[in-house]
């Protein structure tokens, strides 16, 4: 693992937040009225895969762990759910789950992967699958802008019913915005006494701006306070700095045979 990724996970403040069967009852019933909600939420289209972006306002607001427990909670139901993680800058679906950061979806997208490569089991329950973020890309809103992402959208559909997405957050990069238009909504988790009012507000209307349906919203709390997610008014822009100190680890050329 690397430096980076060490320091990204002793700082996490939600990264040893209980996922799966390890919940507590309390928080297993919060998730199951989500799940609820969620239904009621979305289009009546029967048969049809629903298709679900989480994201939050700023960083560490408890997003990932809100896609994995809610994908889990669905799973439980008989549902075939696929998990993927399109935060490609600062990735941590892979970690949740522990298994390899690499072939994911920017591979994928890149051309430098096929989807058997990437579809993984999630370890947390036989219906639900992951696909992780994959190798940092230098581009990763052209790779999710891409016309690649909306078939693979359209293609996935046909062997899952529900298809959660982990986005970045809206005021840090715009890279999950750009995916909305394949997506019948997006669910915002807001952690409590962390994420200011103009920061709620600045995402709201960058997520106006691109007509996404809100399906509604998440408060989380936490007693834990990490130090690399600050609560700031500059938390974005930490965000962002960080993501440009990022080198990407292999080629994206599509002349790259590695696997």
């Amino acid at each position: 693992m690397s430096k980076l990724n060490k320091r990204l996970r002793s700082q996490d403040a939600f990264m040893d937040s209980p996922i799966g069967e390890n919940l507590n009852f309390a928080a297993a019933e919060a998730y199951k009225l989500l799940r609820a909600n969620l239904t009621f939420s979305l289009p009546a289209n029967e048969g049809g895969c629903k298709v679900v972006g989480i994201t939050s306002s700023v960083p560490s607001e408890g997003k990932s762990t809100t896609a994995i427990n809610l994908a889990y909670s669905i799973a439980e139901t008989g549902k075939k759910v696929l998990l993927i993680d399109a935060d490609m800058r600062l990735p941590t679906l892979y970690r949740r789950l522990g298994i390899a950061s690499s072939p994911g979806l920017s591979n994928l997208l890149a051309g430098l992967s096929n989807g058997a490569d990437v579809l993984r089991s999630s370890g947390l329950h036989e219906n639900l699958h992951a696909i992780v973020a994959g190798d940092i890309p230098p581009n990763p809103n052209e790779l999710l802008a891409s016309d690649m992402m909306g078939r693979l959208i359209k293609s996935l559909s046909s062997s899952y019913d529900y298809i959660i997405f982990d986005l970045p957050p809206v005021t840090s990069v715009s890279d999950g915005l750009v995916i909305s238009d394949h997506l019948d909504g997006v669910i915002v988790v807001v952690r409590r006494n962390f994420c200011d009012k103009h920061s709620l507000q600045e995402a709201m209307r960058y997520m106006r701006f691109r007509n996404v349906k809100i399906l509604g919203f998440v408060l989380t709390r936490s007693q834990y306070h990490g130090k690399y997610y600050k609560r700031s008014s500059n938390s974005s822009y930490k965000y962002g700095r960080q993501y440009s100190k990022i080198k990407s680890p292999v080629s994206f050329d599509r002349t790259d045979k590695r696997k």
